[in-house]
């Protein structure tokens, strides 16, 4: 089997269930954004300094092929079993997210992204997180969406912040505080 098939050649693309969509549609541009974000958490993960972090950022890559899975089908069209995405997934990140926050430093003031690679990829992450967020959100405005891809994909967005601040203080890497200049 070949990896070209030529049948996006004009634009379209199919999604489970059979049905074409141009490629610049909102379902499209959602699953596409997951994936993306699935690939910043895969250099995350690879990154040096992350390895203590390396089964919950494969746990999250494995929710986020469950929900770009979703979100590639037609609810109506297909009758393709696809895996489950359930609220323990949500509570997973909570309880993450407050582990990680043992033991960090109070915020005083937002903090520049950056004084690690591994950190910085984080505020990447995150960043692209919200935006994945942000199409889901507007996707589900004209479609019907679970409203558990979008509780996780914002809580998500909050453990990478969380991770950010973790590995910051686990590898005595520098915040840098923001501090407005006017």
């Amino acid at each position: 089997m070949k990896i070209y098939t030529k049948k996006g050649d004009q634009g379209e693309t199919s999604i489970i269930g059979g049905v074409r969509l141009k490629k610049h549609e909102l379902r499209i541009e959602a699953y596409g954004t997951v994936d993306e974000l699935n690939s910043h958490v895969g250099l995350l993960r690879d990154q040096p300094g992350a390895q203590t972090f390396q089964s919950d950022l494969l746990e999250i890559q494995d929710r986020l092929f469950t929900l770009g899975s979703h979100l590639a089908s037609d609810p109506e069209k297909s009758n393709m079993t696809l895996p489950e995405f359930k609220a323990e997934d949500i509570t997973f990140l909570e309880e993450k997210i407050d582990a990680m926050e043992i033991g960090l430093p109070e915020m005083r003031s937002f903090v520049l992204p950056g004084g690690h690679p591994a950190v910085s990829i984080c505020h990447i992450t995150r960043c692209v997180c919200r935006r994945t967020e942000r199409i889901t959100v507007l996707l589900a405005e004209n479609e019907k969406i679970d409203p558990l891809f979008l509780q996780y994909l914002n809580r998500l967005s909050d453990y990478f912040f969380m991770l950010g601040r973790r590995l910051s203080h686990d590898l005595k890497a520098e915040e840098t505080p923001w501090k407005p200049k006017y």
